[in-house]
Parts: structure tokens; C-alpha cells; sequence
């Protein structure tokens, strides 16, 4: 179910993003898939399977091609899985509300997210093209937000649609 969401959520991500820079609504609409998915799908889909299904992450870096990734998770990440999940948890959450807050903290938040997918670059396998899409989305999201900052209200005309750069 979860991979699902990450998968339409993704795309509804992506897919605004790639708008975002003509249009306020693809903008607002981006942050907001994107800040669900890291608030439901992420924080807590993670705390559910910290309780739940701990030993789902006893996998996660086999598919890394760097030996070191897979030896640091083995030996450090699993022997403190609470405290790091748990970490990982409060960046995920941390990360959705920023992006949902708007203005600067959305900002913040993006860029907290682009530093989170390329770290995810290491652990190799699916994480690969996902975190390709996902950085393409956040850079995009990312320059919109950046445009779309300095005198919103000026920026619109008619259409509320249509932003002038």
C-alpha cells in the first residue's frame, strides 16, 4: 500500500513540478503531494514499522554497491535502529511540515529534502532512479518557490493560474 502512495505521490510530484515554474496551482499542488508523502508515507509509515515490523529494515542497504554503506547499516544503524529510525522519523515529519508551511520554511524544507535524496544515491537498487525523479522534482519545486517568493501577489494576474516571471 505505502509503495503505491509513494508511487502516485511521486508522480503527482513530479508531474507538478514540472509546471511549477508557469503555474502557482502546480506549485501548491507539488507541495502539498510532497509534503503528505513525507508526513504519512514517510515519518509515519516508519514508526509503524519501527513498532510493528522491526526487522523491515534489516535489508535496506544490501543493494548498496558501496561495501562501507552496507557495513556502517549492518553494524551502527541496526544495533541502534530505535535511535536512528527514530531520527529518521523526525527528519521525515520535520521535513513535510516545512514543506507545507509555505514562504521560507518551504524552502528550508525542499532543501532538507534534496540533501535526504542524495544521500539516498548511496544505498544503490531502486533508490537510484527514484532519487533522480524525486531531485528533479525538488530542484524544480525548489526555483518555483524561489520565483514565486518575492512579491507573490504582484505575480498574479486574472489567473491565478499563470505566474510572470
Amino acid at each position: 500500500m505505502e509503495k503505491i502512495a509513494w508511487l502516485v505521490l511521486g508522480g503527482v510530484t513530479f508531474v507538478a513540478a514540472l509546471r511549477a515554474g508557469n503555474s502557482l496551482r502546480a506549485m501548491y499542488v507539488g507541495r502539498v503531494a510532497l509534503g503528505v508523502l513525507f508526513i504519512v508515507f514517510g515519518a509515519l509509515v516508519n514508526a509503524i514499522y519501527l513498532i510493528a515490523q522491526p526487522d523491515y529494515y534489516a535489508t535496506f542497504a544490501d543493494a548498496s554497491p558501496f561495501p562501507y554503506v552496507t557495513d556502517t547499516w549492518n553494524t551502527l544503524v541496526l544495533s541502534h535502529q530505535n535511535f536512528f529510525i527514530t531520527v529518521l522519523i523526525i527528519f521525515e515529519a520535520s521535513m513535510g511540515v516545512l514543506v507545507l508551511s509555505g514562504g521560507r520554511r518551504t524552502q528550508i524544507g525542499l532543501i532538507g529534502l534534496i540533501g535526504f535524496h542524495v544521500g539516498q544515491l548511496a544505498f544503490g537498487g531502486v533508490l537510484w532512479p527514484w532519487a533522480a525523479v524525486m531531485l528533479t522534482a525538488l530542484l524544480l519545486l525548489l526555483r518555483a518557490e524561489r520565483q514565486a517568493a518575492p512579491g507573490l501577489a504582484a505575480r498574479y494576474t486574472k489567473d491565478p493560474d499563470h505566474v510572470h516571471t
